[in-house]
């Protein structure tokens, strides 16, 4: 059972790294993506590497308000259909068989992603979804691609460079460890594209490409497998450098994107971080 063939792999590689695009996948009925398996990889994993919330929770919500369903993690995977929530195992790799299972998901997009670098950090998150329910709109640190495996969700996704949906703030916000969801006005609506997964489909999402997710009316399962590059690590050090330059009064540029490489901010910032390291300060 493969992740990914020749014309799939060909399709991604003309996407990549800037693009998003629809392929086609071979993990449909997976043993270890069913809900019985899931429940019992939950059990196995850390409570801080699992998030669930309300389905109905807004796209531009602040996760400090989202309320809890008041299920245990065990009972809203077991209880899907009905519970009216949504969830994310997270790190998945961090199990012996789940990680097998995503570096052979992975490995034939090797040869795809060499314009990025090299690919590091593999990480592997399982979404598990009730009828109807709402991912709200965010951002993430990982070239992205999202296996749909049971039922049906719509996923729209914007420009990465979209300065006034995802400013430079937000970014220098997320990686100084704030959460990824975003603020959300209802006019950013028409500058999203909107892609259809039926279970067998699969969608590139570009690197820190702000998206919401909403589900249609059957249960959703969808296996993300992440990686990331020697370039969208160039971006988030350039983002750390720039929020150094605000903290000292400047107005720095926003980091450029693809193939734009970001050298100068990022290797500035990581002679700065290993210098106060060196000296016993926090980067």
């Amino acid at each position: 059972m493969t992740s990914f063939d020749r014309p799939q792999l060909d399709a991604f590689a003309a996407a990549y790294p800037e693009q998003p695009v629809k392929l086609r996948h071979g993990l449909c009925g997976h043993p270890l993506l069913t809900l019985e398996s899931l429940a019992e990889l939950a059990g196995r994993m850390r409570a801080e590497d699992i998030e669930y919330y309300p389905g109905d929770t807004p796209f531009g919500v602040d996760p400090q308000s989202a309320p809890g369903n008041g299920l245990s993690i065990d009972e809203t995977i077991r209880r899907i259909e009905e519970c009216g929530s949504w969830m994310v195992l997270k790190f998945i790799e961090q199990d012996e068989i789940y990680r097998a299972l995503l570096d052979e998901a992975l490995a034939p997009l090797a040869p795809a992603v060499r314009p990025t670098g090299a690919m590091h950090t593999h990480r592997g998150f399982v979404f598990i979804s009730s009828p109807g329910s709402a991912t709200p709109l965010h951002f993430d640190p990982e070239h992205n691609i999202l296996l749909q495996i049971r039922g049906e969700k719509v996923m729209s996704i914007f420009p990465a460079d979209d300065e006034e949906l995802a400013p430079m703030e937000e970014h220098e916000r997320y990686y100084a460890g704030g959460h990824r969801n975003l603020p959300w006005r209802d006019e950013f609506e028409t500058r999203g594209s909107k892609f259809h997964l039926q279970p067998g489909e699969a969608l590139h999402v570009p690197f820190m490409a702000p998206h919401w997710v909403k589900n249609g009316d059957a249960v959703s399962v969808s296996f993300s497998i992440t990686w990331r590059s020697d370039w969208s690590f160039r971006e988030e050090c350039a983002h750390g450098m720039n929020r150094m330059l605000r903290k000292a009064g400047l107005q720095p540029a926003r980091p450029k994107r693809y193939p734009h490489q970001n050298h100068v901010k990022s290797l500035g910032y990581r002679a700065i971080a290993k210098a106060r390291r060196l000296a016993g300060l926090d980067a």
